[in-house]
């Protein structure tokens, strides 16, 4: 069970942030100074996920934005949608379904027992919404998701600031085309820097089992500048890649799509990865959340 530091709900002026230890490390909930009910999911001081309980549809982070596109071009506006989220860190992306795609049926799989209590007490889901969350392990619990069920599949998963190594490999990936539905859509946040070499390998890893792919990402995360996030959508069903492209470019932190032949360049020769030969995905610079 974890153990609250210091607390305390309010609203605008009077929010104080929530300190709790969770089965992955310390959790802390701040509230945004600017957002009268949103608060930002932080984990070892890494930011994870932010919600606004009034307006679900606000997405603040760039690589949940990102997300957000995907959602919105997985099926036509406001229809109801069969979702999995691997990882639920504050069920932000489900929360932004359920609001702009009423009557969607979702399922959250999040093996931090102690960081869903915390976040189901302190951010509660609308009691209206359809989302269900499952404590398990991200591959266990997407076993359990029946066969072509899901139009939509999100990997959001990181343990330690990195992605565990058994959901980067093409068994993990064909669990995930069992689970979509034809023409369904997944999507990952992957992170990486210079050499960019997991981030190429899991683009390989992809391509050996989905038709199409798209790549969403700043430009010098891309250049290997820099260590950040990429959103990998993949699917069997072609992509609209030109939208995902005007979308991207016109956030407030504007990113590129890679695609096609620009994209398999990209990858250099890279090999697809199995479980045998599957890592965590690097760590981040220690410098990169202070």
């Amino acid at each position: 069970m974890g153990r609250a530091r210091s607390g305390g709900r309010g609203q605008a002026g009077g929010a104080r942030a929530v300190t709790e230890d969770v089965d992955g490390g310390v959790a802390r909930l701040v509230p945004d100074p600017d957002r009268p009910r949103a608060w930002t999911l932080l984990i070892d001081g890494a930011p994870q996920s932010h919600v606004d309980l009034d307006d679900p549809a606000h997405l603040s982070f760039e690589y949940q934005r990102r997300f957000g596109h995907v959602a919105d071009l997985a099926a036509p506006p406001g229809k109801p949608l069969h979702a999995v989220h691997l990882g639920g860190g504050a069920f932000t992306l489900a929360r932004y379904v359920a609001a702009t795609r009423p009557r969607s049926t979702q399922q959250v799989v999040e093996r931090d027992a102690a960081l869903v209590r915390l976040v189901r007490r302190e951010l509660p889901l609308d009691a209206r919404a359809r989302i269900r969350v499952r404590t398990a392990d991200a591959r266990e619990g997407l076993a359990k998701v029946p066969d072509g069920w899901a139009g939509l599949v999100v990997a959001d998963v990181f343990s330690g600031a990195r992605t565990p190594a058994h959901l980067t490999s093409t068994e993990f990936l064909d669990d995930v085309r069992r689970a979509l539905a034809p023409g369904g859509s997944y999507a990952a946040n992957l992170a990486d820097g210079p050499p960019l070499t997991h981030l190429r390998g899991q683009i390989a890893t992809a391509a050996a089992r989905f038709a199409e792919l798209a790549l969403i990402a700043d430009a010098a995360v891309l250049r290997g500048k820099r260590f950040g996030n990429a959103v990998l959508v993949a699917s069997d069903a072609p992509l609209p890649v030109a939208e995902l492209t005007r979308r991207a470019a016109s956030d407030p932190h504007p990113g590129r799509v890679l695609h096609g032949r620009e994209l398999l360049d990209f990858t250099g020769g890279a090999a697809p990865v199995t479980d045998l030969a599957a890592v965590a995905s690097p760590a981040p610079p220690a410098s990169l959340f202070h």
